[in-house]
């Protein structure tokens, strides 16, 4: 199992301004498996700490987290399409842990977090003072100081030796790792056989087996390199050229009827498409 959270602190000093550190920890023993300075707790963020911790190590096979909105849902929502399902469909980190075969564990007290917790306590003491020896004031620059010298170095001296030996991480391939850590989003192909995601259009070319796609259901999916490529039925169908990574729009439901007053439902978006179904043949557990 492995926590993860994020610390918001003035990691580079008290005259520089505040940013944030994701990190994940072995809860088995204590290494630290992944680090990454970003600008504030995101969804990116934690995507981008989850393809560096499945790179580095592999996939654990659960992640005990708080009940942040980055990783489930806290409206109580159900669209049209769930309701049929009898799933809610998760957030888009939640989508990606369960595409990979992950399971959310989610935390209710921040004591329950214990290892975490401490970890950020030992880093707050000694990152900090060992950033400004070295001079590092930079996001890119500490990111990559984290990864080549200060993580292995953190390990040889907090690491414990587990109870029992061995790994429980899967490899991923970098294909698989490259594909399912990503944004997913449901967009339904218009009759021009093209895919609009707010401002963004994205052509489909006719198929070998079909010459339109107009009107199926098809994912988007935006990769870490800002990338896009569009599936059906597990086959991709388009691409597209990298655009800004930018986080999911939360939009507003109205409420409905029998709600109490000032009830809201909060699903995320890209701009106006929909959040993308959990996998076929997966449980959401992120609701």
């Amino acid at each position: 199992m492995v926590q993860w959270d994020g610390s918001p602190h003035r990691w580079f000093g008290s005259d520089q301004p505040p940013c944030c550190l994701l990190t994940a920890i072995d809860d088995a023993d204590s290494r630290l498996l992944a680090a990454l300075f970003v600008t504030r707790e995101c969804a990116i963020g934690y995507l981008r700490l989850l393809d560096m911790m499945i790179r580095c190590h592999g996939a654990p096979i659960s992640i005990y987290q708080d009940r942040h909105t980055i990783h489930q849902r806290a409206d109580d929502h159900w669209s049209i399409e769930e309701e049929i399902l009898g799933v809610r469909f998760p957030t888009h980190v939640g989508r990606a842990l369960q595409e990979i075969g992950i399971e959310p564990i989610p935390a209710y007290s921040p004591q329950a977090k214990g290892r975490i917790e401490r970890a950020f306590g030992v880093l707050q003491d000694r990152l900090i003072a060992e950033l400004g020896l070295h001079g590092i004031t930079d996001l890119e620059e500490a990111n990559r100081w984290l990864e080549d010298i200060f993580i292995p170095r953190y390990n040889r001296r907090f690491a414990k030796a587990p109870e029992k030996g061995g790994s429980a991480f899967r490899k991923l391939s970098k294909r698989e790792r490259y594909l399912k850590v990503a944004f997913g989003y449901e967009a339904t192909v218009a009759k021009d056989n093209c895919v609009r995601l707010g401002g963004l259009a994205i052509d489909i070319p006719p198929g070998k087996s079909r010459r339109s796609y107009a009107k199926v259901t098809a994912l988007a999916r935006q990769h870490l390199d800002g990338a896009w490529t569009v599936w059906y039925r597990d086959r991709k169908i388009a691409d597209h050229p990298p655009t800004e990574l930018r986080e999911p729009w939360r939009s507003w439901k109205p409420k409905r009827k029998g709600d109490p007053k000032g009830a809201k439902h909060m699903i995320q978006v890209y701009l106006s498409s929909r959040p993308a179904p959990p996998p076929e043949g997966t449980e959401s557990r992120c609701s």
